[in-house]
């Protein structure tokens, strides 16, 4: 092998190495399809093709690694929403048993026999004995909204 190949050869690898770690060290899959082209290149440098045929194979391979896995690896990392018992409360009527001051930072509202911390989606502020409606739960307090009466 030439000199001039083998330091190709080992410029691939490092660059490899490199990100691999970077890689690593995200919680996201960034740099896993340059890494892996990277050592395709090393591969083709070792056999003594041209640089410029490595570098064409690299980006070449990188945007098929990318095209082909993205959407499986997007699909594993999506993670699936985890319902509780509390997202059942929401879309139900609760009774506002403290009145519900969102300036004052103050409200409770009872929904399925429970007490929550409540506060107004709309700024509004509703009386104690207010019908409301569940429309979200954000932390631990219901956003709500008056109850339009049925016709």
């Amino acid at each position: 092998m030439e000199p001039f190949q083998l330091i190709c050869a080992g410029v691939w690898i490092a660059a490899a190495v490199v990100l691999f770690i970077v890689e690593a060290a995200t919680v996201s899959m960034v740099s896993i399809w340059f890494a892996l082209s990277a050592l395709v290149a090393a591969v083709l440098a070792a056999i003594d093709l041209p640089l410029w045929f490595q570098a064409l194979v690299f980006v070449a391979c990188a945007a098929l690694l990318l095209v082909v896995t993205k959407p499986l690896v997007r699909r594993f990392q999506s993670g699936k929403v985890e319902h509780t018992n509390a997202d059942r409360v929401v879309g139900q009527i609760a009774v506002v048993t403290q009145e519900i001051d969102n300036i004052q930072d103050k409200g409770q509202a009872k929904v399925a026999g429970q007490v929550w911390t409540a506060r107004s989606v709309d700024g509004s502020v509703l009386a104690e004995g207010t019908l409301v409606e569940v429309v979200e739960i954000a932390g631990v307090k219901l956003m709500v909204r008056r109850q339009e009466p049925s016709a």
